[in-house]
């Protein structure tokens, strides 16, 4: 390993975990990421061992059966298998996100039901906020819950959920009249329980298929259609409806510090196949490293990177403290996002026409690059974000 994304500050137990991980990637995903990412198979063999790890189960308390780990050590998990293969680092993301919003918000019962079972892998989960058509704009959410007795009955369509096959607990933004004058206060997170596969995986919800994508391959993809689906009130997340956009966008803001994750993971990848490749590839006598163009191009990548690292670090721990990180995560990702892909379109050009071929890592890489640009929200999303707050912070006086 070279110098690059070191975090100093760790305790024995992040190195020893981080140790763990890093040598996980190394032997169980790296040498089959490319040939899983080709075929779009689900790496159930890689899920397994991180199972065994406890991976999935990091950042849940011990009480629940957890190893109750810092934001922090989950994200420089997360950097170090998107670094091996990033969808791997999917499969868990949407599944801690779940996890998360139930330690903030769920309900005493709701984390004794379900925390113990995400904790081994054995419960799965899944986010479900974006709907066809809607984009960024979660106000415009159109899928519906209707109260009937005891129950609510649902309706609608949401799209793009990661894990939306092969997970068994869904959190679900829908739109759910409270009487308020803000639409964000009637919205309603619930917790869907729904059986692994496609079809129809509970009463009235069911999972088409994967989505057939450009990268991101691997990691089930999927609509959800909603039809008459029935879920009793105590499915909501933290028993009170009307809080559900407010408990998502707590959510979002970790996943925007997983993506940031990711993207730092990708970009180092990248540097290190370019800065190999670069000094085994002569031409005029001498290896590529030599030539100035290609010396100059190496140090601007490590740079990137470097820095995409430091922000992402910043911005967990912000939230580890107990902060709000709408901000640094914005940041971090947004950064992150782009330095990632300058980084491996960079890493693509020093590989020459070797990188347009499936051969080589760098493809995959470059592929896996652009989804890190709309994940959690596009850059002019973040830049939104980032903006109104500043201008909050930075506001003229008199």
């Amino acid at each position: 390993m070279g110098r690059l994304c070191e975090t100093e500050g760790l305790n024995e137990d992040q190195i020893q975990i981080l140790k763990a991980v890093r040598q996980f990637t190394e032997e169980k995903i790296l040498p089959v990421a490319t040939e899983l990412e080709h075929a779009d198979e689900y790496p159930q063999e890689i899920v397994d061992g991180l199972k065994e790890l406890g991976i999935f189960g990091l950042m849940i308390p011990e009480e629940y059966d957890g190893l109750g780990e810092s934001l922090l050590t989950y994200a420089l998990c997360v950097e170090e298998i998107a670094r091996g293969w990033m969808s791997v680092s999917g499969v868990i993301n949407t599944h801690f996100i779940v996890a998360y919003m139930l330690m903030q918000h769920g309900t005493e019962e709701q984390k004794k039901r379900y925390l113990p079972r995400m904790a081994t892998g054995e419960v799965r989960g899944a986010f479900s906020m974006s709907e066809p058509g809607l984009g960024s704009d979660v106000a415009a959410i159109r899928t519906k819950a209707v109260k009937d007795g005891d129950d609510y009955v649902i309706d609608g369509q949401k799209m793009w959920l990661t894990n939306g096959g092969s997970s068994t607990l869904v959190a679900c933004l829908v739109k759910s009249d409270e009487g308020s004058d803000s639409v964000y206060k009637n919205m309603t997170t619930f917790l869907l329980e729904k059986e692994a596969g496609f079809g129809e995986t509970a009463p009235g919800l069911t999972i088409p298929g994967k989505i057939d994508k450009m990268g991101y391959k691997g990691v089930d993809t999927t609509e959800m259609v909603l039809e008459g689906h029935r879920v009793s009130a105590d499915q909501v997340l933290g028993g009170v409806p009307g809080k559900g956009f407010y408990q998502m966008m707590d959510g979002v803001e970790v996943g925007r510090v997983n993506v940031a994750a990711r993207a730092c993971g990708i970009a180092n990848r990248a540097f290190e196949l370019a800065i190999a490749y670069a000094q085994t590839r002569e031409t005029f006598g001498k290896p590529i490293a030599e030539h100035q163009a290609i010396l100059f191009r190496l140090a601007e990548m490590a740079t990137k990177v470097e820095a995409a690292h430091a922000m992402m670090v910043k911005s967990a721990r912000i939230k580890d403290k107990g902060e709000r990180n709408d901000v640094e995560a914005g940041m971090a990702k947004f950064l992150a996002a782009e330095y990632c892909n300058e980084v491996v379109q960079d890493s693509f050009r020093i590989h020459g026409g070797y990188g347009y071929s499936k051969e080589y890592e760098i493809e995959r890489l470059y592929r896996e690059a652009a989804f890190m640009l709309i994940g959690e929200g596009t850059a002019d999303i973040q830049k939104m974000i980032i903006g109104r707050s500043l201008l909050k912070d930075y506001k003229l006086k008199g």
